[in-house]
């Protein structure tokens, strides 16, 4: 599976359940969202703009997505701050569609347009790796089934100040925007597993 692939299987709805822990105050958040994720052709005019916005020519896109997302986190009031979309354009390498550039139109831990590296692995987890001005991130998104998503990111700020937070994204079943979908037999082994 190329990263491409790896956005074409996450098209859909999908419910969050995270928890995020704050290394430095020794604490841990929960927190839930509401994601839609949009697979983008490489001719899509949002890829084309993502591409241009940074100086790369769009014809090395493979294509890519956006995502829209409404959450929220216990200790945040404003669930304003937790709703947004971005546009994200893969870029392979020429000798390597397995690794390359991921372009975004707004990183996950500054809110600012940003070119990390991807790379998919030996088990086909895609890895996001990003550099920006005060901080870097890790993330990381696998599927134990195809109806179950995971998710892990490390930010680390200069100074030291580091969060990690873990993600479980079940899709929610089409046509049907309230109810996620209804457990099958692997999403209901894999929380048993957990003893959930």
């Amino acid at each position: 599976m190329n990263a491409m692939e790896f956005f074409q299987k996450s098209a859909g709805k999908w419910r969050s359940q995270r928890t995020t822990h704050h290394l430095a105050f020794r604490q841990a958040e929960m927190g839930s969202s509401d994601i839609q994720v949009t697979s983008l052709g490489a001719d899509d005019q949002k890829v084309v703009e993502i591409c241009q916005m940074h100086d790369i020519e769009p014809s090395l896109a493979a294509g890519g997505a956006f995502v829209t997302w409404d959450g929220s986190m216990a200790w945040d009031k404003d669930d304003e701050n937790h709703k947004g979309s971005t546009v994200f354009a893969i870029v392979p390498d020429a000798d390597n569609p397995r690794k390359g550039r991921m372009l975004r139109e707004r990183g996950y831990a500054e809110i600012v347009p940003v070119v990390g590296r991807f790379e998919m692995d030996e088990e086909d987890g895609l890895i996001l790796i990003t550099e920006y001005e005060t901080m870097s991130s890790v993330e990381r998104f696998w599927f134990p089934s195809p109806n179950i998503r995971m998710r892990t990111s490390a930010v680390k700020r200069f100074g030291g100040f580091n969060t990690s937070t873990f993600c479980t994204e079940v899709r929610v079943e089409e046509g049907n925007s309230d109810e996620a979908l209804a457990p099958s037999q692997d999403v209901t082994q894999f929380y048993s597993a957990f003893g959930w």
